[in-house]
């Protein structure tokens, strides 16, 4: 039998439970009734007159730094981000020997196991508040990792990260306390006294969890699978990106020291670092002491894991081919204003930006008249132009290319066909080494392309296809198949029908996509809110899991019963 805690314990796990159980309580509702809420302000004013010139002083503090973690094995340094905007980050962080790390990080399992549903997700909800606390630290490490604007790396790598981190927590406890912690059972005998046994269940995991981060989210795609495992009872081993290694860092940084204050051993989440070249994700995925992998990047080596990681439960976010039907549209300049901002923010660079563009050949009609398809690119040009024709606002908007491939698939891709919108360059007055481009247009033709086209493939960056099709239906048969071979997190359509409405449903239904109809105003296709859309479906090439449902956590532990005579 587990010992009983100890009384520090006791105390401090009754103070976080009394502090955050109301914040668990209402995560629980939003993800029942899907309405809007966040506990994260997103606005930079929200955290105080001095938090913008805190968090930036506290961010430079850190350059030029060892990043100290106090974790076992640690057998030396290592570091060398560079920022998309150009500085050097300087930081070096501890290189572990896994061979130590990992048998550390198992001695305190029983201990998180034994604590229950309700200690793990109070435990995990006070170190997403300590991270929300320093979201303006978190933003620049976020803005110079992954290549964001400033805003973007501040909403997006700070409270809607946040936001996806407590939405698995939240599941994770919905699921883990779906079964009750004992029950009496008792079958009737006739004339007999009846059977009697006392039972018990209890949640337990699976074992240590990796989480393989990614280069231009680190955090909002690393927290749900780090959360969904910790606070299903696992271990937690962070293997950031070489190139995006200080959110996360920032992350087990702060992870271990909540876990001590709490009681806990703070080895249930710890870094692994790598020297340059080492890849260690792949060494690491086949160990039998890691039971689940997190992974965001390309299907390439999301496919090797699923394929060779065997003795782990993966979830996998990979390439997709993300899809715009236009048929038609009751608010033309509203279309063309919203396409214009989600082909345009973060450069491209976010899995869920539409690539296709599908419009048929003949045309559309609009609330401004018929509308041919060249009228249409044209115009769709005309939009993204006006959208970053200041070099100030485009800058706001795109961010930085995160790698040189972004760059260099941008660059091939204006031979590909016609240039409906050239990209151009855009200096940035406040980094100089920033590589900033604004999107290219591409126009295609559906009929007079092979299995080679460039559209069936993912071109992640600011590239986009207008396609040219016979008609709406056939731009249905080509966003079936695209999403069947290829997967797509996201689909859009515009249209005044209802029959088109229904057909496009019934595709996304039976292909299982996330689809957005109509969007015209402040709602993007390419953003989702935690609590109420579904981030990917896992129905698809494009992703094997959703963040987030229960699917999502309940496999990350296992219900293990005891029974006694009564």
């Amino acid at each position: 039998m587990a010992a009983e805690p100890t009384r520090p314990q006791t105390t401090a796990l009754s103070e976080l439970s009394a502090r955050h159980r109301p914040t668990l309580d209402q995560a629980l509702e939003a993800i029942r009734s899907r309405a809007y809420w966040s506990p994260h302000p997103e606005h930079p004013k929200a955290y105080g007159e001095t938090a913008p010139a805190d968090g930036l002083a506290a961010f430079e503090a850190l350059r030029g730094t060892r990043l100290e973690l106090d974790q076992p094995g640690t057998d030396g340094w290592t570091g060398g981000e560079v920022s998309p905007y150009g500085p050097e980050l300087g930081v070096e962080y501890p290189h572990a020997d896994v061979d130590v790390l990992l048998p550390a990080m198992k001695a305190g399992m029983a201990a998180w196991r034994d604590a229950g549903p309700e200690a793990r997700a109070v435990v995990c909800i006070e170190i997403l508040a300590r991270i929300s606390a320093r979201t303006h630290e978190f933003a620049h490490a976020v803005m110079h990792t992954s290549g964001q604007a400033f805003m973007m790396a501040f909403q997006a790598g700070g409270p809607h990260a946040q936001d996806r981190g407590l939405e698995a927590v939240a599941y994770a406890y919905a699921e883990q306390t779906r079964v009750p912690g004992e029950a009496a059972w008792s079958k009737p005998q006739g004339k007999r006294d009846p059977l009697r046994l006392d039972k018990t269940f209890k949640a337990v995991p699976r074992g240590i969890a990796l989480v393989i981060g990614c280069n231009t989210f680190p955090t909002w795609n690393g927290y749900p699978g780090l959360f969904a495992s910790l606070a299903t009872g696992n271990p937690v081993l962070v293997k950031p990106h070489p190139r995006a290694v200080l959110p996360l860092a920032l992350t087990v940084q702060v992870a271990r020291t909540v876990l001590a204050e709490a009681g806990f051993d703070p080895n249930l989440v710890a870094l692994a670092t790598e020297r340059p070249g080492e890849g260690i994700a792949k060494t690491l995925a086949v160990r039998p002491e890691i039971k689940l992998i997190d992974y965001t990047g390309s299907t390439e080596f999301g496919d090797w894991l699923e394929a060779n990681a065997r003795q782990a439960q993966v979830y996998t976010e990979k390439a997709g081919v993300n899809t715009v039907v236009v048929d038609s549209t009751d608010d033309y300049k509203g279309m063309l204003a919203n396409l214009a901002f989600s082909l345009s923010l973060y450069s491209g660079q976010m899995c869920t930006t539409p690539q296709n563009l599908l419009i048929p050949r003949d045309g559309i009609d609009t609330d401004a008249g018929r509308k041919t398809y060249d009228e249409v690119v044209a115009d769709l040009a005309a939009s993204v132009g006006g959208l970053l024709g200041d070099d100030a606002r485009a800058n706001a908007l795109l961010g930085a290319l995160v790698n040189p491939d972004v760059k260099a698939r941008l660059e091939a891709a204006a031979g590909l066909g016609e240039v409906a919108l050239a990209s151009r360059e855009v200096a940035n007055p406040d980094f100089p080494g920033a590589v900033v481009r604004t999107p290219v247009m591409v126009k295609l033709d559906a009929a007079k392309s092979d299995d080679a086209a460039p559209y069936l493939s993912e071109c992640f960056g600011p590239v986009s296809f207008a396609v040219a099709v016979d008609s709406t239906a056939d731009a249905l048969e080509l966003l079936r198949r695209t999403v069947r071979e290829k997967g797509a997190m996201t689909v859009g359509a515009y249209t005044t029908s209802a029959d088109t409405e229904r057909a496009v449903e019934e595709v996304c239904l039976e292909e299982s996509a996330q689809l957005s109809l109509n969007l015209t105003g402040g709602v993007y296709v390419n953003q989702t809110a935690a609590f109420s859309d579904f981030h990917g479906s896992g129905g698809n090439p494009a992703a094997n899991a959703a963040l987030c449902d229960g699917a999502f956590v309940a496999n990350r532990f296992r219900m293990v019963e005891v029974r006694r005579q009564a």
